[in-house]
């Protein structure tokens, strides 16, 4: 099972809006199959690790990161292949959060004569599956926030140089970071301050995350790179329903797709946003600022896991901080992360924080 899920694991950032499987097949103590979800989400990872196995796949053990599915779709159900194959035994963590699917493709299996146990590595595989499980529940993909800080917590200089905080090998970790999500995300300011691609770079992506930016007014530079590269990468733009229409069509004929969004006072309702990139197949977004969005998530408590980069740099009280206001009057008041692992790369020291656990 540590195997299915690692194989699932490569496809992170490749298959939304379908969950990022694995799958082992092992007969007579030997590995005969593996596969894991391909990018656009299909072939998924079972027939793929069938495919491997062939003739051997029969009276095998099938080793999945989540429940078969039972549907039909543009593929034939997992669990109708695994039952033609001849496998004798599934093993998988849980039964799968979709709807279309929710115990059914055990039903298939167990009135096929397949046994089938459950309950192996359900802490991993919860954390692996977790964006795609948020989609189905809320609605919302997962959302991890990236902070590259100077040690006195800024994220540009009082004149806004931000290009470099951090080392090269911190820079080439995030660009890792990026290709193992849906999308990339940043605020209006950044996207004009900045004018950042946000594409994976050196490392032979398969697939290039969405490009979001969350925009109430679509007040984005037409000429920026964003812009001139939108037919080549996809860009998203979350905006507000009250957004000026001459700016809609012109960024819809570069090639944009264009979300409308609730308002919450005079500034996009960030849950609406959210629920706006869910309902259009996303399970994994990384945020990469700036600090006024970075800290409406936190506020909403919308950020699953924080990831900081912090540099030997100090930029002093006029340095830019790396958090907008947040309204915080008592220390009871503000979001509290436990830490969830710490190490070093390069010159500088990455941590990453998650919610603490009831």
């Amino acid at each position: 099972m540590a195997l299915a899920l690692s194989l699932g694991r490569r496809g992170q950032g490749n298959t939304w809006p379908n969950p990022a499987v694995g799958c082992v097949l092992v007969r007579e103590g030997r590995i005969v199959g593996r596969g894991w979800t391909q990018p656009g989400g299909r072939p998924h990872a079972e027939p793929m690790a069938l495919r491997q196995a062939g003739p051997l796949a029969r009276g095998a053990t099938a080793y999945v990161s989540l429940e078969p599915c039972s549907h039909y779709g543009q593929t034939p159900p997992c669990a109708k292949a695994l039952i033609e194959a001849g496998v004798a035994r599934v093993v998988a963590p849980f039964a799968d959060l979709d709807p279309r699917v929710e115990g059914r493709g055990f039903a298939m299996l167990r009135e096929a004569g397949i046994e089938v146990a459950t309950g192996l590595m359900t802490g991993e595989a919860a954390r692996d599956l977790e964006g795609f499980f948020l989609n189905r529940a809320q609605g919302r993909p997962r959302i991890t926030l990236k902070l590259a800080l100077s040690l006195d917590g800024k994220i540009a200089t009082a004149t806004g140089e931000s290009q470099w905080i951090t080392g090269p090998e911190a820079r080439r970790e995030v660009h890792a970071m990026r290709m193992r999500h849906d999308a990339v995300m940043v605020g209006a300011g950044t996207a004009r301050i900045d004018d950042p691609s946000l594409t994976v770079r050196g490392l032979g992506a398969k697939r290039q995350p969405v490009r979001v930016v969350v925009s109430r007014r679509i007040d984005l530079p037409l000429l920026g790179t964003l812009a001139r590269s939108a037919r080549e990468v996809p860009v998203w733009i979350c905006h507000g329903r009250d957004a000026d229409g001459k700016l809609v069509s012109a960024w819809k004929e570069l090639g944009a797709t264009l979300i409308p969004c609730a308002l919450q006072g005079r500034q996009l309702d960030i849950l609406s946003v959210m629920q706006g990139l869910g309902s259009h197949g996303l399970t994994r977004v990384f945020c990469e600022g700036g600090g006024a969005l970075a800290a409406t998530l936190l506020g909403a408590d919308l950020v699953d896991e924080l990831i900081v980069m912090s540099a030997g740099v100090l930029l002093g009280a006029e340095g830019r901080p790396g958090l907008g206001a947040m309204g915080i009057d008592k220390l009871s008041e503000a979001p509290r992360l436990t830490l969830a692992e710490e190490r070093r790369i390069g010159p500088d020291m990455m941590t990453r924080w998650t919610r603490p656990t009831a």
